[in-house]
């Protein structure tokens, strides 16, 4: 029998060209698409708990959750990106002053810490007698303006930041309607190409999903509240401003330490009540220290995944892809890492037993 390998070749081309062509028309909407799948299949179970407190009703519940994504989710990282940049200029002008006026004399207290006080404090006064102009010219000036570049890139206008995030709200709704029906279409989708095995994929691929929405996410929005209100009670300025950075930092898998270390240090050199900096201290640790804990029970609810696989996801698709990166570098990791443990778990012994 002949096979008529062109009528394959064009029908393989015709295939190609459709998906290229709708990839294409859908590509404005793909940045607040794959945020929108993401947060669904994180929150899948609570929308279904949610379901069944209101008696069945699924459209008051999808209803709930949205308002829950806007308010817990979508306000937070939007007060966060306006906050930092309209206090842009501010931190801008605090750091040109410290530049020209040089930072003062290391405090008493510095020196008295145990171990390393002297050598921070030797190290603080020749900064201060010799300037930080130089310092900063050498080592900081080059990389500021590519830095900052690349941070407005990132972020784009506000606009458009708001019109994704409120897209991103909208399609969540639509898949909260009707998530049993997409659900039921990815599942044939994977058991046409793969059979058996490629519906248990799909399967894993949302364990994956969940656990990095839940280790990744969830720690990064309390870490940075209990953040926030620890510097608001203590009375540190600009306690708004600094917990959007560490939002922003805990997303990015760097953690609040770069914020509250600072604050800490700030709160004894100032020294106008020792009791409030000891408080300060001891809760910043706990916050800090709150992700070595909290972000692997997390993932582990949703899957088995090693905690340096989200990091390498999380900087790696910032860095290639962008903000949408967050989500979708350590979402790809986590889906190849758990369909190869799947598939190597599949794998025949390497020799019998001779019994």
């Amino acid at each position: 029998m002949q096979i008529d390998f062109m009528r394959y070749v064009l029908a393989v081309t015709v295939v190609a060209g459709l998906l290229f062509m709708s990839g294409w028309v859908l590509l404005p909407f793909m940045a607040a698409g794959v945020w929108a799948v993401m947060i669904v299949v994180a929150t899948w179970p609570l929308l279904i708990g949610l379901q069944r407190v209101l008696g069945g009703s699924r459209v008051l519940a999808a209803l709930i959750m949205t308002l829950a994504i806007v308010l817990l989710l979508i306000v937070p990282m939007w007060l966060s990106i306006t906050a930092v940049i309209e206090h842009g200029d501010s931190v801008s002008s605090w750091v040109r002053g410290l530049i020209a006026e040089g930072v003062p004399p290391a405090p008493g207290w510095v020196g008295a810490l145990p171990v390393v006080g002297d050598r921070i404090t030797a190290t603080w006064n020749e900064l201060a007698a010799h300037g930080t102009s130089d310092l900063f010219r050498e080592y900081v000036g080059p990389h500021m303006a590519q830095a900052g570049q690349w941070v407005l890139a990132q972020v784009g206008g506000l606009g458009g930041v708001l019109i994704s995030f409120f897209l991103t709200a909208a399609l969540a709704a639509v898949m909260y309607m009707q998530g049993e029906t997409g659900a039921e279409l990815v599942r044939r989708v994977g058991e046409r190409l793969g059979g058996p095995g490629g519906r248990a994929a799909v399967t894993l691929t949302g364990q994956a999903i969940r656990g990095v929405a839940l280790g990744v996410f969830v720690t990064a929005l309390v870490q940075s509240l209990l953040g926030t209100l620890t510097l608001t009670i203590v009375g540190i300025p600009y306690a708004g401003f600094l917990g959007a950075v560490m939002l922003l930092l805990c997303i990015a898998q760097i953690g609040p330490s770069l914020v509250l270390l600072p604050a800490v240090i700030w709160m004894f050199w100032q020294g106008d009540s020792l009791g409030w900096s000891i408080f300060l201290a001891v809760a910043s640790a706990f916050v800090i220290m709150l992700d070595n804990f909290l972000r692997p029970w997390l993932i582990r609810r949703g899957a088995d995944l090693p905690l340096l696989l989200v990091l390498l996801g999380v900087v790696g698709g910032l860095l290639t892809f962008g903000l949408i990166g967050v989500f979708v570098g350590p979402v790809v990791l986590a889906v190849t890492y758990t369909l190869m443990m799947a598939w190597l778990a599949k794998a025949p012994p390497d020799h019998l037993d001779p019994k």
